[in-house]
Formats: structure tokens, sequence, C-alpha cells
């Protein structure tokens, strides 16, 4: 049986034997007139230009038919030895076919037309390759070893899975609803630094990082929050990024340590307002890539378009643990993590953290849509408190099939309730909470000059992942691996 190095070994041969008869096997052009799917809609007799990769050969004597393949579809290329042009300049003739192999780009001009067996076809006069491919395509989706090599080789993996391929296409067209929707409401789409000194807008551990031309620190955002909120106070009133941000913590069916994140902000609004725009762009977005509102989702069958409860997260808590939020202590919360098998020992530990985990468990059991509101402001360090409760915050998170999707709130703009809050914050660090958020003494003076009342939020491709049902890694045309 032939190796793999065998058999590059021969489509390298032919690649010298093409380049022997005066053909340049990697040319920088292509004249193709059409794509396939538009190919495929013409009359017969009309002339066309084809161009994709072979993905089928089969030859009978003086006839040979190819399939040619592009990103919008499949069309057979039907070679009859009388009809093509015999070698001249960077032509194919009949007689060097076998030069060609599975996986090689050519272009065809020919004419349209039907086989005996009545099947549309491009009728070849000339042939031109356009690329040598020096390794073939594994055959099928088993010709990939393992999920590993698949998810390493995506490349291949969009050549020969279609599902794959057509999931990166609804990936792009995900955003692209996003954005409709947000210029249709008379939004800013912004750009805000990745490389910060200081990092805020969220719980969690940074990626650092060194510039070498101020000799300085920096940190990879985890959020765009901050500066787009400067944006607000700058005078702008509804602005959105969509863009990359980074989390230095553990990867899961549900997280990567890169993915793509949305925020928006709008001024003269508040969480109420902000949970009916949510509720409406994320019937828009499913609309426009799906055509429908119901989805199977970690085994939970959940619809879009239905009424969306609004449930307090301090009475849900009491509710299930009979726990008390502004009244416990670490004892208290270890007993209830013990007590319904809640794994916290590999973590750093505090109440507001246990608080967290306790609410992560019985939000597992919501299909939704729902939306948690009302989060203590321990826990919400950003968020405009209650004016009939100051110890609960304008808060809300749409929960759907077991987990928060996004994260929505009426925007502190107190300067000096903010400055306390990263104080308060800074104190968890101390202790050794490295996910607490950090102080930004430039976000609170630009709170101190003035900022509109405003309604804030954001979610990340995982709202995709979920709708796709399918792990981060799957979800993530490239996702992050260790190296080999």
């Amino acid at each position: 049986m032939s190796t793999i190095d065998d058999l590059r070994t021969i489509r390298i041969n032919k690649m010298k034997e093409l380049k022997k008869s005066g053909i340049n096997p990697y040319p920088s052009s292509s004249n193709r007139s059409d794509s396939i799917k538009n190919i495929l809609l013409k009359n017969i007799d009309e002339e066309v230009s084809v161009a994709g990769r072979i993905v089928s050969i089969r030859k009978h004597g003086s006839v040979c038919f190819f399939d040619v393949k592009d990103m919008s579809g499949v069309i057979q290329i039907y070679i009859k030895k009388d009809e093509l042009k015999d070698n001249t300049g960077d032509l194919i003739g009949f007689q060097n076919l076998d030069l060609l192999d599975l996986g090689d780009f050519i272009e065809v001009k020919g004419i349209t037309t039907l086989t005996q067996s009545k099947q549309f076809s491009v009728l070849a006069k000339e042939i031109k390759i356009l690329t040598k491919a020096i390794r073939g395509l594994p055959l099928g989706f088993d010709g990939l070893k393992n999920k590993e090599e698949r998810l390493r080789k995506r490349y291949i993996d969009l050549n020969i899975n279609k599902e794959v391929f057509d999931r990166f296409v609804r990936r792009s067209q995900f955003w692209e609803a996003h954005r409709e929707f947000f210029r249709s409401n008379e939004f800013l789409e912004m750009t805000t630094p990745v490389l910060e000194m200081v990092p805020g807008g969220a719980d969690a551990k940074p990626f650092v990082t060194h510039m070498e031309a101020i000799h300085q620190d920096f940190y990879l955002r985890i959020s765009q929050e901050l500066y787009l909120k400067r944006l607000i106070g700058g005078g702008y009133e509804k602005v959105f990024e969509i863009g990359p941000r980074f989390r230095n913590e553990g990867m899961s069916d549900e997280h990567t340590p890169e993915h793509i994140a949305m925020e928006f902000y709008m001024a003269y609004s508040n969480y109420k307002d902000g949970m009916e725009f949510v509720k409406n762009l994320l019937l828009y977005v499913v609309d426009k890539v799906y055509g429908k509102t119901n989805f199977s989702i970690r085994g939970f069958n959940v619809d879009i378009s239905n009424n969306w409860d609004i449930v307090d997260y301090t009475e849900l808590l009491y509710d299930k643990y009979k726990l008390d939020i502004f009244n416990t202590n670490m004892s208290e919360i270890t007993h209830l993590l013990d007590e319904n098998k809640i794994d916290y020992k590999q973590k750093e530990i505090n109440v507001n953290r246990g608080i967290d985990l306790l609410w992560k468990k019985i939000r597992a059991t919501i299909a939704g849509p729902v939306f948690i509101v009302h989060e203590p402001k321990f826990l919400s360090p950003l968020a405009k408190s209650c004016p009939e409760k100051i110890e609960l915050t304008e808060r809300f998170h749409p929960i759907i099939a077991g987990s928060e999707i996004g994260n929505g709130f009426s925007e502190l703009n107190d300067p000096i309730d903010q400055l306390e809050r990263f104080n308060e914050q800074e104190k968890l660090r101390e202790a050794g909470d490295d996910e607490a958020q950090m102080l930004d003494m430039d976000f609170v003076e630009m709170l101190e000059y003035g900022m509109p009342p405003t309604f804030g939020y954001g979610h990340t491709e995982r709202v995709f992942w979920f709708l796709e049902d399918v792990p981060a890694k799957e979800g993530v045309i490239f996702p992050l691996m260790k190296r080999e």
C-alpha cells in the first residue's frame, strides 16, 4: 500500500511534468465567468468559464467526467477527446489529463449541455490548471483520524464535511444580523483598544503581555465595556462593538479563553428598556439566520418567541436554599455547597463566589427563555442600584438552556459610588480573588465629568454555539489547542 509520502512524491512528479510542458501549475489569475450555483441556472448551449476544486474523476476511454466544486456548489464537467483543445500554452489536453488529481483546482471553458443521462454539465473546450494539490484530501468525513485532527486541520474538515462548512457560513450571518439590527436602530459601530493598562468590565483573570516600545506591561481586554462607556461620556448615544476578547481561564464546552463578543450601550435607557431591546435583537437574529424560533439546546426545547418570564435572583436563592444572601457567612455557604454536591475546593472561594456557585446550580435547571433580575450589588460592581432597595441592582441575565447567554444592566454613573465599589473589588483582589475587578481611576474620572443614564448589554459567540447546539471547539472555526 502506498504511503502518504509515496502519493505526495507522485503528485510532485506530476507538477514537474506540467512545468516541463510549459504549464504553470500555480498561475496568479483566473477568468471564471460565474459561480457554479449561477451556472447551474443557465440555459443549454451557453458559453461559460467555471473554476473550482476537482472532487471526482471518472474516465471511460475517450470520454472523462470531472466533478468540480466551488463555495456555491458542484457541477459536472463533460470532457470529450475530440472536443477538448490540445496542449497549447497553459492549456491541458486530453492526453495530459492524467496529470490532474483529486483536489487540484482547475478552470474550464465550455458550453452548458445535457449528457445522455440528462445531467446538466459543462462540455469542456479548454482546461487550465489553477493549483496543483500536493496532498490529496481524505475521502469522506471518516478520512480524518479523530476529532482532534479535524480541529487542528480545519481546512480539511471544511472541505470534506459540508455540515461544518455551512455552520461557519451561519456564524458569519449571525454577526452580520447583529450589525443590521443595530444599524436599523441608529447605532454606531466602534473599535476600542485590545491592549489595556487596566482591564475591566468583568470578573475574569486577564492575559498579560509587554510592550517593548514603552517598557510597560499591558493586559489583553476581558471586556469592551469601560471604553464603550467612555464613548457615551464623550457624547455618543448608541454604540456597539463586535470583536475579540480574552480571559485567562479554563476551557470547556461553553468557554474558550479567546472569543468574539458583542457589547452595546444606549444612553437615556435603563434595564427595563434593555430587556425588550435584547429580546427583539435575538428574535431578529434567529429569524435572519435560521428562519425559526424553536431550538433543541443541551437537551432543552427552547422557543425564543415565548414570553420571557422575569425572575428575581434573591427570591430564587431563598426559595431553593432558604438562603438570605445579605445575612450569611462562609460556614453557611460551604454547608450549602457540600449539601448540594457542588465542587468548590479547587477554587479561591469567598462568600461572593460561593453564592455564585449556588446560583449556577439552580440556573442549570432553567430551560428559558427567562430574564433573571436584581442581582446583589456586591456581585455587580458596575450596575446601578435599585432605588427601592439599594442592595440590589438594575441588572438582568437572559437564561436559555440552563446558562446565562448575556449580561445587561442600568449602568452605574455615580462616580463616588463607582469608586467605592472598585475599592471593595480591590480588597477582594488583595484577599486572593484574581478575578475581582481592578481600580480604573481614569474611568471614575470620566464619570465625574458626567455620563447620562445608560443601558449596557453584552453577549458572546456562545449564543451561536447554543443555537447550533455544539460545544465551543466545534463552534469556533480555529479553536485554541495545545501545540503539537
